[in-house]
């Protein structure tokens, strides 16, 4: 009798741990979506898969769902059209040809949102359209080193609650072909360490919108360590909540 209780115990638990399972298969997912992209043509950051960490992690504690790929053959209109935002986390060089291109230009005049982190700028040098998205183009960086950054836009999501001067480690950008219609959020005190060429007012994280959807771009992110600062951590929640609109 006693080896029979025990037997029956068992399969009860058995099927309550199955029932619990499907019950959590069967929770709503996040309406909202993000696509983390990171396919490299050129220098490929060892950061990425800590910032694809960080993004995820950052989704699950605000709501939103994150998917992840180097996959060019996402861009397609229909594809495309399941996320809100579009983050190109440390992509490099030629990674979209002329269709997925299009399909991409499609998806921003939808509305939708894109976030550029640090090599977002070494990309698609000859494609005018991506250059006006992230706003600049890379020219350049000395060694990684701390520097400080000056916050010029504290009411933005990506600046709020940083420090007016917030000195961090990092591999900092110059940057060459500036749209001149960003929004700077923060720029570079070029005294403060060694190696800059944009001057008095360099851009290191800036936000506009274009053909009708909205982009944001950060410098930070070369490092590994960068995706476990709280404080860039909650830079990037910021400017991608901005990229989906919502604040």
């Amino acid at each position: 009798m006693r080896l029979l209780a025990l037997a029956c115990f068992c399969a009860a638990h058995a099927l309550w741990g199955c029932s619990s399972k499907e019950v959590d298969r069967r929770q709503p997912k996040p309406a909202t979506a993000v696509l983390v992209f990171s396919k490299t043509s050129g220098f490929y950051h060892e950061s990425i898969p800590a910032g694809i960490r960080a993004i995820q992690a950052l989704g699950q504690e605000n709501n939103f769902r994150v998917d992840t790929t180097t996959d060019a053959g996402l861009f397609t209109a229909a594809r495309l059209q399941s996320y809100q935002a579009v983050v190109f986390l440390s992509t490099t060089q030629d990674i979209l040809n002329e269709t997925q291109q299009t399909a991409f230009e499609q998806f921003i005049r939808s509305g939708r949102g894109f976030v550029g982190v640090h090599a977002a700028t070494d990309t698609e040098y000859n494609w005018p359209w991506y250059g006006r998205l992230v706003g600049a183009y890379f020219d350049g960086h000395p060694a990684i080193q701390p520097a400080t950054i000056r916050v010029v836009h504290s009411a933005h999501p990506a600046t709020a609650g940083l420090p007016a001067r917030w000195s961090r480690t990092d591999e900092w950008y110059n940057f060459r072909s500036i749209s001149p219609d960003l929004t700077i959020l923060a720029t570079l005190d070029e005294s403060t360490y060694s190696g800059g060429t944009n001057g008095a007012n360099h851009p290191i994280a800036w936000c506009h919108e274009v053909d009708g959807g909205r982009a944001f771009y950060t410098a930070g992110g070369h490092t590994t360590e960068s995706f476990g600062e709280p404080l860039f951590r909650q830079h990037l929640l910021g400017g991608i909540q901005y990229a989906l609109g919502k604040k």
